[in-house]
Parts: structure tokens; C-alpha cells; sequence
């Protein structure tokens, strides 16, 4: 963020006000300065000559090394032609052609196999023989890095024979998949009954038979049509030709039709220890799934009902071949295999009738048929002595597609690092440090663990459990290729955007001649900021702030941090924005929690106080503003929905779909135990010293300049 800010400032072709817009960017739902940036001079028509001129005027030399003696940064990368059908024993060429700020070595493979010989920009196949059809890509190498391009498909025209009337007609069509393909054969456009294999055999053909053939080629995730095959039967025979084989390039790779996250992080319990970690770890990881083009919603400190209901709208965004992620951080625990949330509201003698429970959730979401089912449960596993029933899930279905992350080992405890304001997770504080690799799921995760596995903080105290099923090499840096129904997708986009919509930036104006500027920010998708800032005021009038009050009934608001002059001041530990504006234009920061919890429309009052030159008395205007319902508050999560109006929740997002909509059951919370129960006492272990944090991955919220203090290791999540 630093680097593109810098970077900026030395454009002369970027305002004051285009560089405040990059800062902001970073409060938006899918917002990153840095691509906002990269955007901004692809408008300007800059160059990257110009990028890295920029670059070495501010002597950032490390900046400048990376885009010039290590990274291949590719502006064009093209195969032409992508698919060519040619005469055997003709001559094809295929030319790849790549723009970077380096000399380019190239390398051409027909499937996984290297063609030898063949390192120009150019393949030229002479003389095509059936054993060079197939599929060819290049790689382009600059120093270590490499780029591939598009695949290019070479074949052979079909050949033609003749059959007389009453011989068998044969058509063969070749396809390799993961998950395996299936077939269904089609005649003139209407599928052909029981023509549901690779071949396709008509014994006896007659002219009724004459026609189109072609056949299409599917499973769960892709699919993909012949070519057509014209047979035509007359005096002279059938002729007809059999179609190339289709060679399905998915087997190299694997895309999501969509990526959605839900992120709950639990840390002001009524009844239980206060935790720290949970807002700094969702907030971290918020941002670093939103660059992996997840769709993501972080919520925190949610009570049952709450968490429940979330965990409700996440489900109406899965989906068919949906990659979908659930992370948690906050208390938990673990009883014969079955693992518990706690939300902020349990009771002191919780049992498992107070929380959510993780196996009801994966069931689910395998009903949803994803592509992808990620849980990340940054909680304690340690046994609940209260809880002495042994649920039963329901049956699974196999699909292979499930990843557990445990932050620990069953009835062992997960830790937190405590320092100065903010705290992380010891499981996140390794975790995004690898979250960003392309690497299957599951490989990631176990790298996180040999991390946490060196650190000597946690070596013998809390380990990283991996669960997984998972059979392919699917990984959270898949792409999203979109080839489910059109109105399925815009229906979860605009479900999940219904969730982040903030008010729009307004102008007040007060008859005393002050313009104020009324702005909004996103924390989290509860977490809202406001700001006021002075634009314009009269000659006459010394001093004069805007000031908010009067807020709506629902949400939780600290009248001791509101109108701050920085967001920190404001409760705010995590968003930095007033460090990136222009300190001409101060502003008071006003922040609302729990906007789950609002009922109605949201609205307050702004204040404004103002001193006229020749009079020592304050002046006061007020102004009534109404914002409507922001960000999460649009789900109504506080609502008390019956059980059939759940059921009716659901099919109303795949209505466009022919398959129905599943019924699920959602428990009800109960009273609290007798009092003989055990009270869940979280426990503290002892503290650690130690003189250094080299032994925990570098993070800002972990380290601070000027700083000796040692950390606090303190339990985290325990019941």
C-alpha cells in the first residue's frame, strides 16, 4: 500500500482527490489501493516504462529489482490459432507471442511432454501426422518465473467411409475428466434414449437415421459438445465422418463457479472470558480471501440466534460447484468427535443445546452440492464436562470435498498472542503467511502446520490437526468460472451484495452557511465507521465541528469514543484511513457495532457547533438524518423465523433451477442448566517470556518499533 501511495504522488497524472480515492479503497468490499492504482494508470494509457520510472525516481530499488531482474511481467501472451483442422500431411504452424520488460526463452509441450527442439515463438508441424494431434501450450521463462499460454489444438480431418443401407453405423467420441465425464448422444438436436456412452452404435441404419450427430460431454463442474457429424444415407451408402476426440483440458486444473466465505469471530462473551485475537485474525483474513476473489462476509461477536441465521444466508450463497469457506474464532469445544462454537451469549454452564454445532453445518453445506467445503475452527477442543450428549449426524454424502483445519489437537487448547492493542491467533499468525500459495487446500494447511511445528512457543502446546477427504487438487486460488445458470449467479451476487451496501456520501447543508461532508466506512460486515468533515464555511464563524447523537436503537455504539478525531481513538484498531488524508482536512469518527441487531432504518442527529467572530456564545444546528439499513442489518439477523419459513428461504434462490431445494432443521435454543451443573471456567496458563518474536512470522500487529515488552500467551478460546 505504501509503494502505490508513493507511487502516486509522482504521477502527474493523478489529483489529490484520485489519490485520496486509492486510500479509500481499501474500506470497500472488494477495494485494494494497489489495483486501484494499476486501473488508474491503465486509464492514463501508461506504460510499464513508466511505472518503473516512477519507481526509480522515489529509489525504491527493490521494487524496481522485482519488476526487472527476477519477475516476468507478461502484457500480452497469445497462441495463434487456438484450434486448427488440417489435412494430413499438411504443414501448421503456431505462434506464441509475449511482451515483457525481459528477453523471453520459450518451450513448447504437446500435453505434459516437451517437444524437442522446439524453443522459438514458432511451431511449425510439417508433414502432421495422426500422432502429432493433440493439444499443445507454450511456457515462457524469464529468470525463475514462468508463464503458460492458452492451450492450442491440433487435429486431423475426419476421415470419410462408406456403409451400405443396413450396416451398423458407429460414432465414437473420447473424453478424460476428473471427476469422470459422462456422455448423452444427440440426433438433429434431440437427445438419442439410452445413448449415455462414449459409443454410439445403430445397428441397421436406414435414411430415418440420416442426419446430425454429436454428443455432448459433462460432469459436476464442466462440460463441453462435439463436433457434428453429417451422415447422409443414400444409394452409394451412409457417409459419415467420426468426430476429433475430445480432450478435456480441466484435467490440468480446476475453476469454482463461485468462492464465498463466512468469518465469525466471537470476543466479548457475556458469561466467559474476554478474547482478543478473534477481530484482528477475521479482519486479516478478510482481506486476504478478498484477493482470492471470495465473496466473503465477517461477522463479530454474534449470540445464538445470530450465528445461526448467518450461517443460514451463507448457505443461500452455495451452490453447485461453489467453493465455500467457514472460519471461526472464539470459544469452543470438542465432545466424542463433534465440535461446538460458542456464541457470546452461552451461559455459564453451557452445553452443546447453546452452540453451534460444526457437523450439522458441514451437513449442510454438502446438500448444497460445493465444490469445496473449507472449515478453519480457530477455537479450543478440550472436553466439556457438562455436556454428556453424544450427538448423532446424519449420513454424509461422498463427495470427497471436505478440509478441516483445527488451530489445535483434540482436547488441547488454542492460544493467542497478546501485545500492546491488537492480538492474533497463533493459528492465523502462521496461516496467512501461507493462505496466498497456490497449493492444493490441503498441502497449505500442512505447511502451516510443519510453521507452527518450528515455533518454540507452541511446540508441545498446540499443534495444527488436518481433516480432509479431499481427492483432487483443489486449492482457494482457483479460478471462478461461472457456468452455472446466468440468473443463479446474479441471484447469489446480488444476495451477498445485499449484505455489504453502504449508505452513500452526503453534503448537509445548515442555514448558518456550513457545508458538511457525512461519510461511510465498512470494518467488518456488522462494523460500520461514520465520519463528518467540515467543507465549507463562512468567513464570519471562527471554529465549528459536526458532531453525531441521537443514534437509532439496535446497534452498540460507545458514547465515550464517539466523534473522535482519529479512528483509533474511536475504538477502531485496524483501519487506518485518517493516516492517509491530508491533515487539512480534520475529521470526527463515530463507530457502530452490531449492526445485526439493528430493527429499523438507521438514524441520528448531526450536530453542528459553531462560534461567530464577534460572539464569545456557542452556536447549535441540528439535522435529522435517516440512512436506511447498512451493510449485514439488510439480513435482518435478529428476526425470529419459524422453521417452514427457513424451508422457504432456500428454494426461492434456485427457483430458475429444475432441482428442488432441501428442508433443514435448525434447533432452538434452551434454558440454561441447573444450577449443579460445573461452571465453565476459562483458565489462563501461566505466562511466557521470551526476548525476541523471531520465533512467530513478522506481522504488524505482532511487532511495533521502540517496543520490549514481553508478549502475554495466554488461552485461547477455552470453555
Amino acid at each position: 500500500l505504501t509503494i502505490c501511495l508513493v507511487c502516486m504522488k509522482s504521477l502527474p497524472v493523478c489529483s489529490e482527490k484520485e489519490l485520496t480515492s486509492c486510500s479509500l479503497q481499501v474500506l470497500s468490499a472488494r477495494g485494494s489501493p494497489g489495483r486501484y492504482m494499476l486501473a488508474l494508470l491503465t486509464d492514463r494509457h501508461c506504460s510499464l516504462a513508466f511505472l518503473l520510472q516512477c519507481l526509480k525516481k522515489i529509489e525504491h530499488h527493490e521494487a524496481v529489482n522485482f519488476l526487472t531482474t527476477s519477475v516476468m511481467v507478461p502484457i500480452e501472451i497469445t497462441v495463434q490459432p487456438q484450434g486448427v483442422q488440417i489435412l494430413e500431411g499438411s504443414c501448421v504452424m503456431l505462434s506464441c507471442r509475449a511482451v515483457g520488460p525481459l528477453g523471453l526463452n520459450y518451450q513448447w509441450f504437446k500435453r505434459e511432454d516437451e517437444v524437442p527442439g522446439a524453443n522459438a515463438a514458432e511451431l511449425v508441424l510439417s508433414s502432421v501426422a495422426p500422432s502429432q494431434e493433440g493439444h499443445y501450450i507454450c511456457r515462457v521463462n524469464a529468470g525463475e518465473k514462468c508463464v503458460f499460454s492458452k492451450w492450442a489444438h491440433v487435429r486431423l480431418q475426419p476421415r470419410s467411409q462408406m456403409l451400405s443401407e443396413g450396416d451398423t453405423l458407429c460414432l465414437e467420441c473420447s473424453a478424460q475428466a476428473n471427476p469422470p465425464p459422462q456422455f448423452q448422444w444427440y440426433h438433429n438436436k434431440q437427445p438419442l434414449a439410452k445413448a449415455n456412452s462414449c459409443f454410439l452404435k445403430i445397428p441397421c441404419v436406414t435414411t430415418a437415421d440420416r442426419g446430425t450427430y454429436s454428443c455432448r460431454v459433462f460432469n459436476l463442474y464442466h462440460e463441453l459438445l462435439s463436433d457434428h457429424v453429417q451422415v447422409e444415407i443414400g444409394r452409394n451408402g451412409p457417409l459419415f465422418f467420426i468426430p476429433a476426440n475430445i480432450y478435456v483440458l480441466f484435467l490440468h486444473y480446476f475453476s469454482a463457479t463461485d468462492k464465498v466465505a463466512l468469518l465469525m469471530g466471537n470476543m466479548n462473551y457475556l458469561h466467559h472470558r474476554q478474547l482478543r485475537a478473534p477481530m484482528a485474525d477475521v479482519y486479516e483474513l478478510t482481506n486476504l480471501l478478498r484477493q482470492l476473489d471470495f465473496k466473503v462476509v465477517s461477522l463479530l461477536d454474534l449470540n445464538w440466534h445470530e450465528m445461526h441465521r448467518a450461517v443460514t444466508e451463507f448457505l443461500l450463497l452455495l451452490g453447485r460447484g461453489v467453493y465455500g469457506l467457514l472460519y471461526y474464532a472464539g470459544h469452543g469445544y470438542e465432545n466424542y468427535g463433534n465440535s461446538f462454537m460458542v456464541p457470546i451469549d452461552a451461559p455459564a454452564s453451557y452445553t452443546s443445546e447453546h452452540c453451534l454445532w460444526v457437523q450439522e453445518v458441514l451437513q449442510r453445506m454438502q446438500e448444497r452440492q460445493t465444490g469445496l467445503n473449507v472449515f478453519l475452527l480457530d477455537m479450543c477442543r478440550k472436553r466439556n464436562l457438562n455436556d454428556d450428549i453424544i450427538q448423532q449426524p446424519g449420513p454424509l454424502k461422498v463427495t470427497a470435498n471436505i478440509v478441516f483445519g483445527y488451530a489445535t489437537c483434540v482436547d488441547a487448547e488454542a492460544f493467542e498472542v497478546n501485545k500492546d492493542d491488537l492480538s492474533n491467533g497463533i493459528f492465523i499468525s502462521f496461516l496467512k503467511k501461507r493462505l496466498m500459495e497456490q497449493e492444493k487446500v490441503t498441502v497449505m494447511l500442512d505447511r502451516v502446520a510443519e510453521d507452527m511445528g518450528r515455533c518454540e512457543l507452541t511446540r508441545g502446546r498446540q499443534a495444527l490437526e488436518l481433516r480432509s477427504n479431499l481427492c483432487e487438487r483443489r486449492a482457494l486460488t482457483d479460478r471462478i468460472q461461472a457456468i452455472d445458470c446466468p440468473v443463479m449467479a446474479s441471484t447469489r451476487n446480488l444476495q451477498w451484495s445485499i449484505a455489504h451496501v453502504l449508505p452513500e456520501s452526503r453534503v448537509l447543508r445548515f442555514d448558518c452557511g456550513v457545508k458538511v461532508q457525512l461519510g461511510f466506512a465498512a470494518e467488518f460486515s456488522n462494523i460500520m465507521i461514520i465520519y463528518t468533515r467540515i467543507l465549507e464555511k463562512p468567513k464570519d464563524i471562527t471554529s465549528c465541528s459536526a458532531q453525531l447523537s441521537d443514534f437509532t436503537e439496535g446497534p452498540e455504539i460507545d458514547l465515550k469514543r464517539t466523534n473522535q478525531e482519529s479512528l483509533r481513538d474511536a475504538g477502531s484498531l485496524l483501519l487506518t484511513m485518517d493516516d492517509r488524508l491530508p491533515q487539512e482536512q480534520p475529521r470526527l469518527y463515530t463507530r457502530l457495532c452490531a449492526l445485526q441487531r439493528l430493527k429499523r432504518e438507521l438514524s441520528f442527529t448531526v450536530c453542528l457547533h459553531y462560534q461567530y467572530t464577534n460572539l464569545d456564545e456557542e452556536v447549535l444546528e441540528r439535522q435529522t438524518v435517516t440512512v436506511g439499513k447498512p451493510l449485514v442489518s439488510k439480513l435482518n439477523l435478529h428476526e425470529q423465523r419459524l422453521l417452514h419459513d427457513l424451508r422457504a428461504s432456500l428454494p426461492s434462490l434456485e427457483a430458475s433451477l429444475t432441482e428442488s431445494a432441501e428442508s433443514y432443521y435448525y434447533p432452538h435454543a434452551v434454558s440454561p442448566g441447573s444450577a449443579s451443573q460445573r461452571i465453565n471456567e476459562p483458565e489462563e496458563t501461566t505466562s511466557l517470556e521470551f526476548l525476541t518474536s523471531e520465533e512467530l512470522p513478522a506481522s504488524k500487529s505482532l511487532t511495533h518499533a521502540g517496543t520490549e515488552k514481553p508478549f502475554k500467551f495466554t488461552s485461547f478460546h477455552s470453555f
